[in-house]
């Protein structure tokens, strides 16, 4: 994929979600599903932006653009969930169902054997799936346990901090289709990637915001951005935003575990530090409903957690490190920082750390 084509894509999610979201989130307040926002998202071919070249897409880094983007502008559609979704029905050989998707898939080893994903289960109940009231619900085990498309008996609608849904699905009977995927695909690893694009977006806004605010704010005199304090806590929340994106496209350009893994739990440390921060340049008024630094903050607070937290992550990390001992470690690291080529976006990752 070439520069100007990555940087079109981008173009064309941004503008997308900039013009759109804003109205999809008041929809979503309301308990209506934002059809329009998702209409003109699956009408611009968005949600295939990760699949390789040769399907149609433009690659992992494609993708991981329109996600941040989405968390640039908190579009409150299941714009991670669909694209890491068709991007596994794409691996798996399975034909992508219309409309929305979501994803259930646990961290490798914690449900070896995962019931959703077995034919003979009888039944099965998952927690916490994004969306599951309006997607097609798809279930991916642990490696080597295939893809799975579900039928709910029964939904029990949730949400989190930020109030995007995230409800417990209740399963009958064994799954309508399943697929096998290859031992090397990892929906965790996945997920965790995109929610770190998505952290990465709503950090640069919440830096644009907080930047805006302390050059308009005017306290004793003088903008709040002449004052040290606020000084260092815009020069910090910017070097987290900024680490975070280095250590995003860095798993972009090499799509192994060890990307993966240093990504999201970069993106999840940052999270905290970079909202904590937010609210203390805006003071007061960023607590209220009416300013609209809560859509980013919540979200950054929700989404640190889904998909691995940082302490997963790391502990992931150092399961890796570990292998093979001190003598191995720095070889490690210069391979998966180098490793640029890659079959697939989903080719090389696990989130199962060996020695685990």
């Amino acid at each position: 994929m070439s520069d100007e084509t990555a940087r079109l894509i981008e173009q064309t999610a941004d503008d997308l979600f900039s013009a759109e979201s804003e109205g999809a989130r008041k929809a979503l307040a309301e308990g209506a599903w934002p059809e329009r926002l998702w209409q003109i998202f699956a009408e611009t071919g968005l949600a295939q932006a990760a699949l390789p070249e040769e399907a149609g897409g433009a690659g992992l880094a494609a993708g991981l653009a329109v996600l941040r983007a989405a968390g640039r502008h908190a579009a409150p559609i299941p714009v991670a969930e669909t694209m890491i979704g068709t991007l596994l029905c794409h691996r798996a050989g399975a034909e992508v169902p219309d409309g929305p998707l979501t994803l259930y898939a646990p961290p490798a080893g914690a449900l070896a054997a995962q019931p959703a994903v077995r034919e003979d289960i009888d039944a099965a109940n998952l927690p916490r799936v994004p969306w599951a009231r309006i997607a097609t619900v798809l279930a991916v085990g642990a490696p080597g346990h295939g893809l799975a498309f579900l039928k709910p008996s029964d939904v029990v609608e949730g949400a989190n901090l930020a109030g995007e849904p995230r409800d417990d699905v209740a399963v009958s009977g064994p799954p309508d289709r399943l697929h096998p995927l290859p031992p090397e695909v990892d929906g965790f690893a996945l997920m965790a990637i995109a929610r770190a694009a998505q952290l990465r977006g709503a950090m640069e806004q919440v830096l644009a915001m907080s930047l805006r605010y302390a050059g308009d704010r005017v306290q004793f005199g003088r903008p709040l951005k002449r004052f040290q304090a606020i000084q260092h806590y815009l020069a910090e929340i910017a070097g987290e935003a900024a680490a975070t994106g280095a250590a995003v496209d860095a798993a972009a350009q090499a799509p192994n575990g060890f990307g993966f893994a240093a990504a999201k739990a970069r993106a999840s440390q940052a999270a905290g530090t970079v909202a904590r921060l937010a609210h203390q340049v805006h003071g007061a008024i960023g607590y209220t409903a009416e300013h609209d630094l809560h859509h980013w903050t919540k979200r950054l607070w929700a989404w640190r957690d889904e998909c691995g937290n940082e302490a997963y992550w790391w502990q992931v990390l150092g399961a890796h490190a570990a292998q093979g001992g001190g003598a191995a470690l720095w070889p490690k690291m210069v391979a998966a920082s180098g490793s640029a080529v890659a079959e697939t976006a989903g080719a090389t990752v696990s989130s199962e750390g060996e020695g685990r």
